[in-house]
């Protein structure tokens, strides 16, 4: 137990303690009688010891490694998870102390606003608090959507944010994992569930249609998620990303030539087929009018100037994903090209379109 204890970096007495509440019990005994751990036991501690450094409770890490619902692989996607999201934040935290120290080193007052955003009062505004002002429904886009839901009445939005593309018409309920996002849903706007995509808190066919819109990205597990999504309800309609097609990074001038990063960010992303596989759906285009309302990360790709907009990249989750420095960067270089004329050089066959296909897909099931 003691070398263990050395490795896992805890001390012998922590071990104990997990032993005696259950938590993680070696499954063996040495011929001199002292515990010890198997593989499995390990990979258990390993879960503990990360939950717990992550800041969660003994009570709340029993209940996510003893979950008979997920597997090792699942459990360690939906720590991978949490990992990313306390990554994003600190970034975003990173990225409000710059904005801070740019606007001290100016001799310019900071506000009691600005000095909340570093220490978290708003650091959810990196991913989520500027839509509001930015991410609304897209009309062309919803009809795709709405059109896709056939005569469907009750419609559940899974990964809901703010509201956005659920029809006034039908019966909607929302889930929805961030009290953020939950909190910018306009007064009377449908009911909202606390819950996450890869357990929905609803019986078998509950729902005449599951929906899910610019969100599978953002899920621990999206493969779960569309699985459960095809348990409650009887037809299932997601807006996502297709990264199947070769050469698909160059699809989009601003990840072409200005933020290769983006094909990281969705490295490990599901592919396309693999995810229409999982819910048996077809794929359709969704191709984004140039005068786009709804300013998801495709949105100005007829109107650059829009990323040079702080709080239009603010409302893209993209941004925060890729770090102040690629954002950045990416940010000066289309300033540069956009002044001198040779981002409308480059791009002068976009000037005519009315839309672009850039890569969005309807999975209709």
């Amino acid at each position: 137990m003691g070398h263990v204890a050395e490795l896992a970096g805890v001390s012998v007495r922590t071990l104990h303690h997990y032993d005696e509440i259950g938590l993680v019990r070696p499954s063996a005994r040495t011929a001199a009688g002292y515990r010890a751990y198997s593989a499995g036991d390990v990979e258990r501690l390993r879960e503990v010891l990360a939950y717990r450094r992550l800041g969660f409770g003994l009570r709340e890490v029993a209940e996510l490694v003893g979950d008979p619902s997920t597997d090792t692989i699942a459990r360690l996607r939906r720590l991978r998870g949490l990992l990313l999201d306390r990554r994003d934040r600190a970034d975003a935290m990173v990225a409000a102390i710059d904005r801070e120290l740019e606007v001290r080193a100016k001799e310019l007052g900071v506000t009691p606003v600005e000095q909340l955003e570093m220490v978290g009062a708003r650091l959810y505004d990196a991913i989520g608090g500027a839509y509001p002002a930015t991410r609304r429904t897209e009309p062309r886009i919803a009809a795709q959507i709405w059109d896709a839901f056939g005569d469907a009445q009750t419609v559940l939005n899974v990964g809901a944010g703010s509201g956005s593309y659920e029809p006034a018409d039908r019966d909607v309920t929302g889930v929805e994992p961030s009290a953020v996002m939950r909190g910018q849903r306009p007064a009377g706007s449908a009911p909202c569930v606390a819950a996450a995509a890869e357990s929905l808190p609803f019986e078998d066919r509950s729902f005449d249609v599951a929906m899910a819109v610019s969100t599978v990205h953002h899920w621990v597990d999206p493969m779960a998620g569309l699985r459960e999504m095809r348990r409650v309800a009887r037809r299932v309609v997601v807006l996502t990303f297709d990264t199947d097609e070769p050469g698909w990074q160059d699809r989009f001038w601003l990840t072409r030539d200005y933020l290769p990063e983006f094909a990281a960010v969705l490295a490990e992303f599901p592919s396309l087929a693999g995810m229409a596989g999982t819910i048996g759906a077809r794929a359709e285009p969704v191709p984004v009018p140039w005068d786009c309302a709804d300013g998801l990360f495709e949105a100005y790709w007829r109107r650059p100037g829009g990323y040079l907009e702080d709080h239009v990249r603010r409302a893209m989750s993209v941004w925060t994903r890729v770090g102040p420095e690629a954002e950045h960067r990416a940010v000066r270089s289309l300033g540069d090209d956009l002044g001198s004329g040779r981002w409308a050089e480059r791009n002068s066959d976009l000037a005519d379109l009315d839309t672009a296909d850039l890569g969005l897909r309807l999975l209709i099931a």
